[in-house]
């Protein structure tokens, strides 16, 4: 992936990164819970979870699930819709006036692709989502990628690179790209 970085497990980094997000977790939990009217306490909450004050115009509507919170940002007038799960460790850069449809996943981290080395580390590379963008329902986002301004992801995608600026992209084929060792 584009920009990976590593973080070794087994490290005090690592450490504090698992309590992270045992922390961002549990209060994902709560947001969950509260009535869905609860305006005040889930902006309280979701300040909690993003470890800084999220815009005004900034609607998320739960269930939301964010493993990390301190790497995600956004712009104004962003709109997120039911059941989407934020990976965020590597960052999550949201622009303005963004949609995100229901079920959708951004996921900034994983583990390298060689057997021997899975273990070991969690990558992790930053998704960059620009002004104007639609994300439609059940898209997965992968590690690294940006998606320019104004572009519209269909439906069910998987995007696995970068998507230029004021296109529609839509894919849900599988490809293969190499293959492995054996162990």
């Amino acid at each position: 992936m584009r920009n990976e970085q590593r973080l070794q497990t087994g490290t005090a980094e690592s450490r504090a990164f698992a309590q992270r997000v045992q922390l961002a977790m549990s209060l994902s939990a709560r947001l969950n819970l509260l009535p869905f009217d609860d305006l005040d306490g889930r902006r309280a909450l979701l300040t909690e979870i993003f470890g800084r004050p999220v815009p005004d115009s900034l609607s998320i509507l739960p269930p939301f699930h964010c493993d990390y919170g301190l790497g995600a940002s956004f712009g104004e007038r962003v709109f997120i819709n039911q059941g989407c799960y934020f990976l965020d460790y590597g960052g999550i850069k949201i622009g303005d006036r963004v949609l995100i449809g229901p079920g959708v996943t951004l996921s900034t981290a994983g583990h390298p692709v060689e057997l021997h080395e899975r273990l070991d580390f969690i990558t992790h590379a930053p998704i960059v989502i620009e002004d104007d963008v639609w994300i439609g329902a059940a898209v997965t986002v992968t590690p690294g990628v940006t998606i320019g301004r104004g572009s519209v992801v269909g439906a069910g995608a998987v995007v696995a690179k970068d998507v230029p600026p004021l296109s529609v992209v839509t894919a849900t084929s599988i490809v293969e790209r190499r293959r492995l060792k054996p162990a």
